[in-house]
């Protein structure tokens, strides 16, 4: 069962800290986060357009529209750091190299705790689930509700303890 994220009050914004040891190198989780046929695995609305700094990602609808929301690579060092906007937030990827493979780190910057925050982190919660089990090779056809719902029953409490 993997542990839920760290939430810090810094000055005028929260930090939601991820922290998700992997039995897998760094190339194989960088892999899977940034090769497109894998990310849709674990994260089924992100699409890599442009791999770079400044570069694009689509967070695509999955409606049948076609529609999507351009969202801007922030800050990107190849197989270290993956950074990008999310709304009026920021998300982080780190992966550090560790004696047993890889040390993943997702930190989300939130400007305002709101209603949908909770949401927010128990789906990263989900999706990081699901990466650590396609790096297991395990291939979930569907997103597990069940479980996000959890989660977001944890994430609630917790928010509710820091406001």
């Amino acid at each position: 069962m993997s542990v839920l994220a760290t939430i810090e009050k810094q000055s005028n914004y929260h930090i939601a800290t991820f922290k998700r040891p992997l039995l897998y190198s760094i190339d194989a989780v960088w892999a899977a986060m940034t090769n497109n046929e894998n990310l849709q695995k674990w994260m089924s609305n992100l699409e890599i357009i442009e791999l770079r700094k400044n570069g694009k990602i689509h967070f695509n609808m999955n409606d049948g529209t076609g529609n999507f929301e351009e969202i801007t690579i922030t800050d990107y060092v190849e197989k270290e750091v993956i950074e990008f906007c999310w709304g009026t937030d920021t998300v982080r990827f780190e992966l550090f190299s560790t004696e047993k493979g890889s040390l993943l780190v997702l930190v989300e910057t939130l400007q305002n705790l709101t209603e949908h925050t909770p949401k927010d982190l128990a789906g990263w919660h989900i999706c990081l689930d699901m990466l650590e089990d396609l790096l297991n090779g395990v291939d979930h056809q569907y997103f597990p509700m069940d479980e996000w719902q959890q989660r977001f029953s944890e994430y609630q409490k917790m928010l509710n303890s820091i406001k």
